[in-house]
């Protein structure tokens, strides 16, 4: 009798913490809670290895974001700051397993820039519009939505949502200033051969473009007919218990009108400032929606089917899907780990990493972009 009490005991224990689905959520205002049991998933000696390397190897840009931004874009032409910046602090993050907090490092609460973090954001906007039937289909062309010349034209009315999603649109033209041809331009060529080459065919080739990634966020803020942070406070982040800290800027002259009411359309990005400030806490929880397949506790936010769609592998870039970047081989494929990890990711190296098959939500800000490799290698080789 005692053996059968002593296996079922192990086997409940089993079940709670070795089912997937068995994830913790942490309440709004709540001190994240750690278990025994994932702190033991771990080699503490190197998961501390692990924290050690982010910390000792922090972006080198200036902690004045505003600098690290005018240097990291001086090659554009035409390229100023357009909307809020912000003092970074140092390097912070998160390690979660099955929801459990492992370990820390920095401040988690500060707000900060998240840059590029933003677009796997706005991508759930669109995919909340299509879960709700606003947008029918993701491979509808934008202007049968969008009518008031933003898609007009030969080229621009073949694009679809799933080529701004992919950033294979090639869409033409300018928005708030910001011409498509002069953001990120290639490193050959002069400026006349960037400003008159033909507009590639949509969905053949990636090219990572803001001002085309903003053309989806002012598209959606159309067809939801709200500011995109409104939409994500609602839909999002409230439900998933974010603090109420994070902002979703957009540039300072970038309103539009819709029934009557004047609304800011927010970027996708800082690389002229704007896009999502928010903290290591919030970007984590955002992770574990992701994590639970669009579900927090039991209740389904964003749709599963959705998220199969965003994390497949898009036809011109194998390390692409809908504004997240996929672990596949390729040529950001991340040696020796899953092919199944996918990723959001930013200027000046942050992160947010979505390793399912080891039930892990990694978190880290200001460590070195061409280091995230070597240092997700360190957690994954961490893991007991």
């Amino acid at each position: 009798m005692k053996r059968y009490l002593f296996l079922l005991v192990v086997g409940l224990l089993f079940f709670n913490f070795g089912n997937s689905q068995a994830y913790y959520f942490p309440e709004r205002n709540s001190n994240w809670a750690t278990k025994v049991e994932a702190s033991n998933s771990f080699n503490q000696i190197a998961l501390e290895e692990a924290v050690r390397f982010a910390k000792d190897n922090e972006y080198s840009g200036s902690r004045d974001l505003r600098i690290a931004i005018l240097k990291g874009f001086e090659r554009e032409p035409f390229h100023k700051i357009l909307g809020p910046t912000k003092k970074r602090g140092g390097p912070a993050g998160m390690i979660l397993k099955n929801g459990y907090l492992v370990t820390s490092w920095g401040d988690t609460k500060r707000v900060d820039m998240t840059f590029s973090v933003t677009k796997s954001f706005l991508s759930t906007m669109a995919g909340l519009a299509e879960d709700q039937g606003l947008i029918k289909d993701i491979d509808d062309r934008v202007g049968d939505y969008i009518w008031d010349g933003t898609f007009d034209g030969e080229h621009n009315s073949k694009i679809t949502w799933e080529h701004l999603l992919q950033q294979n649109s090639a869409w033409s033209g300018e928005l708030w200033g910001g011409k498509d041809w002069a953001d990120r331009p290639p490193r050959e060529g002069g400026v006349h051969d960037w400003k008159f080459e033909r507009p590639k065919e949509p969905g053949t080739v990636m090219e990572y473009n803001d001002v085309r990634v903003n053309v989806l966020a002012y598209s959606l803020t159309h067809v939801w007919r709200k500011p995109m942070p409104i939409v994500l406070k609602e839909h999002i982040m409230d439900k998933i218990g974010a603090s109420t800290t994070w902002r979703w800027h957009g540039y300072n002259h970038a309103w539009t009108e819709i029934d009557g009411i004047k609304m800011k359309s927010v970027t996708g990005g800082g690389h002229s400032g704007a896009g999502l400030f928010i903290s290591a806490e919030d970007m984590a929880r955002f992770g574990m929606l992701f994590l639970n397949d669009g579900k927090w506790k039991e209740d389904q936010l964003i749709s599963k089917e959705w998220i199969q769609k965003a994390i497949k592998p898009s036809k011109p870039n194998v390390n692409y899907g809908y504004m997240w970047w996929l672990n596949k081989k390729g040529n950001r494929h991340w040696e020796g780990l899953s092919e199944n990890i996918y990723y959001a990711a930013g200027f000046g190296g942050n992160f947010i990493v979505i390793d399912q098959e080891n039930d892990l939500v990694v978190v880290t800000r200001w460590l070195e972009p061409n280091k995230i490799a070597e240092f997700m290698g360190l957690v994954n080789d961490a893991i007991d």
